[in-house]
């Protein structure tokens, strides 16, 4: 329905995710200004990440190797599309995460919500 095209500038570009667009539907952990900010991800291998993203309802995962994930998320009203990433940094032992939705300005705080439960979930699996 409201899938959109799949982004062609997603994945590692000099160490980097994709920075994100000006609107407020984005968050990513190598932004800079608070809007889009949010913190890194716990230092753990991209399977258990992918273990943790599997469970989630209308997920697909499109590309894995050992320090990065993408993965799509579905909504299950509309079926817009989120892009979601996370790339293993070993030099900064955390895992950089970028989540953008493909359509529309808003996401009503979606894609921050998602990360902070794929967080929550990781530093349980951590304890």
């Amino acid at each position: 329905m409201f899938a959109g095209k799949r982004p062609t500038n997603l994945g590692i570009n000099s160490g980097k995710l994709a920075p994100c667009p000006d609107t407020p539907n984005c968050v990513s952990s190598q932004s800079d200004d608070s809007e889009h900010s949010i913190k890194p991800l716990p230092f753990v291998a991209i399977a258990e990440i992918k273990k943790v993203v599997e469970n989630m309802e209308r997920t697909t995962i499109i590309e894995e190797n050992e320090n990065y994930l993408y993965a799509e998320f579905k909504s299950k009203l509309m079926g817009f599309v989120d892009d979601v990433e996370f790339h293993k940094d070993d030099i900064n032992q955390v895992v950089n995460v970028r989540s953008a939705s493909r359509l529309g300005k808003s996401d009503l705080g979606v894609n921050r919500k998602r990360v902070e439960a794929i967080r929550e979930k990781l530093e349980a699996i951590e304890n």
